[in-house]
């Protein structure tokens, strides 16, 4: 068993006035302890010294009038503290829990830090053949005794009889598996703040560890950024450059998203910008090219090397694949040639005697036709070039000017408006005005922007809104 099961249990529910950790308060905490000593609870309401709205107080019954007279979460600091310190700390979505005390703990002068576990991810752990794991669900499925849900003692009894109930019904080498698999030790690097490590959210973003000197060491996208965060200082590591890695951060730092979109396209950026010493190096795009499909001088089609700056990748049709550099590009190119017995002299690969016929390198190993040497014509050399460019053709910017993708969080709390313009990422926002008071900014086309968004679009449910501009930020 892990480290931290030798530990009493504490299981926790507290009662807020919202979700938001930074604004809201709590008005009610709920504690069952269990140790070698027995059992025993603990609940109190707490004057939030902020109005409950209306909402709230349908949902769990705590009115203004019944917190007035309550301490305030200062007043009961010093206990409460007490009660949890040395313990492993037990919830339902522990991370709102956890995070609303070591919240509040702050504002009274006073750091607290537990190890924690989540009785959701537990559920999905033990019965991953469920969807739901919510209080409700767990309460229906285990017919766990409720007296009074949305109240902090009686949903606090509700975890603990959860976590009961799991010992009688499944075999202790289940419940150890799973236990060991979410309490796994880590291994922080000498001069981390652990706090910060506490503090890393469970939500779609981008985390960035620093080193000496505050040096750019990596920066990686999650749709938990806590998770994949941790999963750098877990003891089993699988990978020997993770410990390398670990060994040097001294910060972190990290950018909540709405989704997984936000992610991908603040990760991108900010590695072109940072350059961080652990990412895999990205070539600059100024080598970036693509093959234009051209007229050639015997009425047949060719394809000639254009490059990023001679062409808008977005707008201009008639383009055959990206590449970072132009020896990528004929190796393609060449590869094509093989594969659809293409003549190398029509596609510029290889240079034409003046005034002679003669054949292409191809044509002796029977992987060209003939065109070289007037045995096919250029139509139907033509149509094998156009079905092996096909499946490269870089697809037009598919709206008539630049569209703002709104992404929400699907927990309902972030929305984020990416701005983008014949596949150029201008940037992120909160509401549609933002943009509109945002500076012109000059940006562009990158070739790991352009895969992100196409892959984005063939989505479903995408939401797109047209935005007018008198001038698009980026024609500046």
């Amino acid at each position: 068993m892990t480290d931290a099961l030798q530990q009493p249990l504490v299981f926790v529910d507290l009662e807020t006035t919202g979700a938001n950790i930074s604004g809201d308060r709590i008005t009610e905490i709920g504690i069952v302890e269990v140790s070698d000593h027995g059992i025993s609870e603990w609940s109190t309401l707490v004057n939030p010294q902020a109005p409950i709205s209306p909402f709230i107080q349908r949902l769990t019954g705590i009115s203004n009038e019944m917190v007035s007279a309550a301490p305030t979460f200062a007043e009961i600091a010093g206990m409460l503290l007490e009660r949890l310190r040395g313990r492993l700390f037990i919830a339902h979505n522990v991370r709102f829990d956890y995070g609303f005390l070591r919240s509040e703990f702050k504002r009274a002068g006073m750091e607290f830090r537990a190890d924690v576990l989540c009785t959701v991810k537990l559920s999905r752990k033990l019965f991953p053949q469920h969807h739901k794991h919510n209080l409700d669900a767990l309460v229906e499925r285990h017919q766990l005794p409720v007296t009074s849900r949305h109240r902090a003692l009686a949903d606090a009894r509700a975890i603990h009889a959860f976590w009961c109930k799991i010992h009688t019904e499944l075999p202790p080498e289940a419940i150890h598996h799973a236990l060991h698999e979410l309490l796994k030790p880590i291994c922080l690097p000498h001069g981390l703040d652990i706090s910060t490590v506490d503090d890393l959210p469970e939500t779609h973003g981008v985390y960035l560890f620093y080193g000496e000197n505050d040096a750019p060491l990596y920066i990686g996208k999650s749709s938990n950024i806590r998770r994949s965060a941790l999963a750098h200082f877990a003891v089993d590591r699988k990978h020997h450059r993770d410990t390398l890695l670990a060994q040097e951060i001294r910060r972190i730092e990290w950018i909540e998203t709405a989704g997984e979109l936000g992610a991908q396209l603040s990760e991108s950026r900010l590695i072109k910008a940072l350059c961080p010493a652990h990412n895999p190096h990205r070539r600059s795009e100024q080598e970036l090219c693509t093959w234009k499909l051209e007229p050639a001088g015997n009425g047949g089609m060719t394809v000639r090397l254009a490059y990023a700056h001679e062409l808008d990748f977005g707008a201009e049709a008639g383009i055959y694949g990206l590449f970072p550099t132009k020896k990528k590009a004929v190796e393609a190119l060449r590869e094509i040639a093989t594969a659809h017995r293409l003549c190398l002299i029509q596609l510029g690969l290889e240079s034409s005697v003046q005034g002679k016929r003669a054949p292409c390198t191809a044509y002796p190993h029977s992987h060209c036709k003939g065109l070289c040497l007037g045995k096919e014509a250029p139509g139907q050399h033509d149509i094998r070039l156009m079905g092996a460019l096909a499946r490269m053709q870089v697809q037009i910017w598919p709206f008539p000017g630049p569209v703002g993708i709104r992404e929400t969080a699907s927990w309902g709390g972030l929305t984020e408006i990416h701005l983008i313009d014949r596949w150029v990422y201008l940037g992120s926002f909160k509401t549609e005005q933002e943009i509109h008071h945002a500076p012109g900014a000059c940006f562009e086309f990158e070739l790991e922007t352009y895969k992100i968004l196409t892959h984005y679009l063939k989505q479903t449910k995408v939401d797109v809104l047209p935005i007018t501009f008198g001038k698009t930020p980026h024609s500046e």
